[in-house]
């Protein structure tokens, strides 16, 4: 099957924001805010959810909304499941975040190309095996 690229006035104007549903805020929080560098605008309680929302800015001003709930489901990742497959972030030097997340014990796979573009990239997990790309810009 061949898909023909069609063009047609924008509607969306970007990406404002992600949730992601973690089971430990402060696990997440090391992952996303230190180890990634995303600035933790806000965090909040919500006692009628039992549930905590954080707020997380990253440099583009793009936003992540990490959840937690209690008694959650884990994420079917292998084999893939339908829905969102993974995150992907943009990354200026991919070397440089690969050795970043090594300073916090987070393991990449290895560097792999992209065939169509010949761009950079790789994969992680967050500490709830969320799948997290690292694209390299060219």
């Amino acid at each position: 099957m061949s898909l023909e690229p069609v063009t047609a006035s924008p509607l969306i104007a970007g990406i404002h924001h992600v949730a992601i549903i973690v089971s430990d805020l402060a696990a997440a929080r090391r992952f996303y805010v230190q180890a990634l560098g995303g600035e933790e605008l806000a965090a909040h309680y919500r006692a009628e959810r039992d549930s905590w929302k954080m707020d997380v800015r990253l440099p583009d001003g793009t936003q992540l909304e990490i959840f937690t709930f209690p008694q959650v489901p884990k994420r079917p990742s292998f084999p893939e499941a339908r829905g969102l497959r993974h995150l992907a972030f943009r990354v200026v030097d991919l070397d440089a975040v690969v050795t970043r997340l090594g300073d916090y014990a987070i393991t990449c796979e290895p560097i792999r190309v992209d065939e169509f573009t010949g761009a950079r990239f790789t994969f992680c997990s967050d500490p709830d095996d969320l799948p997290i790309e690292f694209y390299e810009l060219c």
